[in-house]
Formats: structure tokens, C-alpha cells, sequence
């Protein structure tokens, strides 16, 4: 099967990226309904105390919302927040400051919807590696699609195997897999596709 359905992430993990960068085609579900507390929203950094969870905020208007009209709530100012912690978690690392242009601007200006903000940052991650993927999106809500891998589930997207590399706080909690890939990209740079095309 060479086409992969995945939910829309935040900053997704390296073992999302991973299906992305090996699958032909790529589709992103915008009709389910949205799930609390999954990397659709959330993501992890490796910080000076360990691992940490960022979360963008959400407006909730009902009960059961597609993620396609989930809107980002700005009540707080939770994208100075993020890039702070962002920041402070990764300043240090050998490739900060050749990509903290390209995310930047995710922090400063505003997204209405969710799905919009994440797919936006996803082609700016893919563009920082030089990888050209076309993302596609569904065109309907299916419970058992045959014609993809249903990936969707956060708990079903295999880790690749045996991926290391330098961690600026690993001296302190040893390695942490499969965080934001945006670990691996501040950490070493464009190798991130390497790790990322490790066979499952």
C-alpha cells in the first residue's frame, strides 16, 4: 500500500514524519471529529527539565467539532509561550539558528483554524529538508478506509528502529526518542530525513 491517512499534528514526532517522508501519497483527515489531549494539538521538546509538552489552545463551540473547523483560541498569548520554551529548549543546539527564521513566523502571526496552522508548518518543515511531498486531503470521514494505511491513531504509527543522535540535555536523562521533529532538526540538522527513512 503505497497511500498513508494520517491525522493533522502539531510539530508531529519523528515516527509521523517518518510515514510522510516514505509513503507516495499523503492524506490528511479533516472529518473526524477533534480528539483532546493528542499530538493534533500537542507536541514534545527536550528541555533542561526533561521532557515537555507543548499545547495550542482551542475555542470549543461544541460538543463534537471536525478538525477542520477546530479554531485556535489567542486568549492567551501562548505563541510567545511556545517559542520561548522552544527557545530555551534547543538555543544551544548546533542548528538553531539556521532554522529559527522558517518557524518564527508561526509564532507571531495568527491562524484561525488548527488544521491550517499545522499544515502550513509541516510544508515548512518538509521545505527545510528539501523534501517535495504533495499533502492531500480527505474528502470524507471513513471508519475503515481500504484504500489507505489508517494512521490516524497516534498509538499505531510505528517508531523507526534504532535512530540516535546528540540530544543537548541527554547528559542529564540519556536520549529520548520520538519527540517534535523539531528536535532532531535544531539537533542535526538535515540528517533528520536519514533517521526518517530507517526501514520499520
Amino acid at each position: 500500500m503505497k497511500t498513508i491517512l494520517l491525522s493533522t499534528a502539531y510539530l508531529p514526532n519523528i515516527a509521523y514524519l517518518s510515514h510522510v517522508l516514505t509513503y507516495q501519497e499523503v492524506y490528511i483527515e479533516q472529518y473526524e471529529h477533534f480528539i483532546k489531549q493528542t499530538y493534533r494539538n500537542r507536541c514534545e521538546l527536550f528541555s533542561s527539565n526533561g521532557k515537555q509538552t507543548l499545547s495550542i489552545p482551542l475555542i470549543k463551540q461544541a460538543d463534537k467539532e471536525l478538525i477542520k473547523d477546530k479554531r485556535i483560541s489567542y486568549a492567551e498569548d501562548w505563541q510567545k509561550q511556545h517559542w520561548r520554551a522552544i527557545t530555551s529548549a534547543y538555543k544551544n543546539s548546533p542548528y538553531f539558528e539556521y532554522f529559527e527564521d522558517d518557524l518564527k513566523p508561526f509564532y507571531e502571526t495568527q491562524y484561525e483554524f488548527l488544521l491550517e496552522y499545522n499544515t502550513a508548518l509541516l510544508h515548512t518543515i518538509l521545505h527545510i529538508i528539501r523534501i517535495k511531498k504533495t499533502l492531500q486531503f480527505t474528502s470524507q470521514y471513513e471508519s475503515n478506509p481500504i484504500h489507505y494505511l489508517d494512521l490516524r491513531d497516534a498509538n499505531n504509527i510505528p517508531t523507526p528502529n534504532n535512530y540516535n543522535y546528540y540530544q543537548v540535555f541527554a547528559h542529564k536523562y540519556g536520549f529520548i526518542k520520538n519527540l517534535s521533529c523539531l528536535d532532531s532538526l535544531f539537533h542535526i540538522g538535515l540528517e533528520t530525513r536519514e533517521i526518517c527513512t530507517i526501514k520499520f
